[in-house]
């Protein structure tokens, strides 16, 4: 799959880590979200809690870029998220999220979850601006779409996401597989092969053809 370039050490180790592997995942540990409940075969857990105890959030309109490690350690402590020297491999799924501002695509960058200066990772993190986020986990854990925007430091709740805000005409809407989902994003219990989508703007800047799936690299 395609890598950006990373420190020697760094890269060595997303490599080593990166491949297939186990798509085992359970509930249970700190820092993760257990299902309470379940929306159109959708699994929810609680909503995330308050971004505003996160170091470096970003409370701006898109672009929204990744932490180059500044401030991602203390998100991750805030949220109970252990760094890992190396990805892990207890729970290791995929998930892709589409996101859209306003009619226009946004970028899920690079590198989430991923410090270059610390050599760690987040158990949730992106290599690539595809919109892939890996779940590649040290233990038997479940995690939460809110937890992916808490690593990255992106604002996000039912009516929220960066500085942007719904009324006066605009909406914030979520799409699981295909199918609207209409309950806090932040709940989504990230499952293996999820497509979500996130759409902010207008009813008719919202996407024209929500896709259902996303075709996964080979060994994803």
């Amino acid at each position: 799959m395609k890598r950006y370039l990373l420190p020697a050490a760094l890269a060595a180790l997303v490599i080593a880590g990166c491949g297939g592997g186990s798509t085992k995942t359970t509930s249970g540990s700190a820092g993760s979200s257990s299902s309470s409940s379940s929306s159109g075969g959708v699994q929810l857990g609680p909503a995330f809690g308050s971004f505003s105890t996160l170091p470096g959030t970003q409370r701006t309109v898109p672009p929204w870029n990744a932490d180059d490690g500044t401030s991602l350690r203390g998100r991750l402590k805030a949220m109970g998220l252990a760094p890992l020297p190396q990805e892990g491999t207890v729970v290791h799924i995929h998930q892709h999220l589409d996101l859209y501002v306003n009619g226009q695509k946004v970028t899920v960058p690079a590198l989430i979850g991923i410090s270059e200066v610390g050599q760690f990772f987040s158990p949730l993190h992106t290599h690539d601006p595809t919109g892939i986020i890996h779940v590649e986990s040290a233990t038997a854990s479940s995690f939460s779409l809110g937890e992916f925007f808490g690593v990255w430091g992106v604002q996000l709740t039912r009516t929220t996401i960066g500085s942007l805000h719904t009324g006066n005409g605009k909406v914030l809407r979520t799409w699981v597989n295909g199918k609207p989902l209409n309950a806090d994003p932040t709940r989504i219990v990230l499952t293996p092969h999820q497509e979500i989508v996130i759409a902010y703007g207008t009813p008719a800047q919202m996407p024209a053809q929500v896709p259902s799936s996303y075709a996964f690299p080979a060994g994803l």
